[in-house]
């Protein structure tokens, strides 16, 4: 297995209601959401590419044909951009599953994300960790001042996760949402539908002694689902431009 991107295929998580922010909308799906002349998950994608990322699959959900107009119409050059419907709320991990399913491909590596958040990481640096045959996933985890928000990841010295914490105030190593997983990894997740990745998957793969790796960064994060940090956002991609020039 390679240390690059090239041959790994993103998910895309672009299927939720975005009930909180719903009135800033302007009656499209939360990742559609129009930030400096482009959706929100369309910035997800470009920087995507920036990671050597070439083919994308959307997860989509509430409002489905709104994602798949656009990128019909507008795709990102030099990234294949495919939309997998779900008829039914699956969950993040079901979402991805779905896709996984419908697409009938076998990567090397599966790489998740969430359409309504972004995070400038250097991703090939998770693909490193594939090298090592024991590795069934790896998590991106972000250092925040305050992890109330969210909650917490608890490593060992070795970066290995031993579980996920409750919210609480003050320093910590938060989950950024960004998931890597060998092909291999994905047949052995629950089958319960719905599926979520922090509430199922992991605690089971935990439960199985199996090795998940959370490879921690300080980078420049943000999500759009609350009113408070969607209106952070126009900012936040003005001022990060330069990451998204390949």
């Amino acid at each position: 297995m390679s240390s690059n991107l090239n041959d790994v295929i993103a998910v895309v998580l672009a299927g939720g209601y975005g009930t909180r922010i719903k009135h800033l909308l302007n009656g499209v799906p939360k990742p559609m959401a129009s930030v400096a002349g482009k959706p929100f998950v369309e910035w997800v994608v470009r920087y995507l590419k920036t990671q050597g990322i070439n083919k994308v699959i959307l997860s989509t959900g509430y409002l489905a044909e709104v994602v798949e107009q656009h990128f019909h119409q507008q795709p990102v050059d030099g990234v294949q951009t495919i939309c997998c419907r779900e008829t039914a709320p699956l969950g993040t991990a079901g979402g991805f599953l779905n896709a996984v399913n419908q697409s009938r491909e076998s990567p090397p590596a599966w790489l998740v994300v969430n359409g309504d958040s972004l995070v400038f990481a250097n991703l090939t640096t998770l693909r490193t960790h594939l090298l090592d045959p024991t590795v069934t996933g790896v998590i991106l985890g972000l250092s925040v001042d305050d992890a109330s928000r969210y909650g917490s990841l608890v490593c060992n010295q070795s970066g290995h996760l031993k579980k996920f914490a409750e919210k609480c105030p003050g320093a910590g190593i938060v989950n950024a949402g960004v998931y890597l997983f060998p092909d291999f990894a994905i047949r052995e997740f629950p089958t319960a539908v719905p599926l979520s990745f922090e509430n199922e998957v992991f605690p089971y793969l935990l439960s199985q002694d199996k090795c998940l790796l959370v490879n921690t960064v300080d980078a420049p994060f943000l999500d759009i689902g609350t009113p408070q940090s969607f209106i952070e956002v126009e900012s936040f991609i003005a001022k990060n431009q330069n990451k998204f020039i390949v």
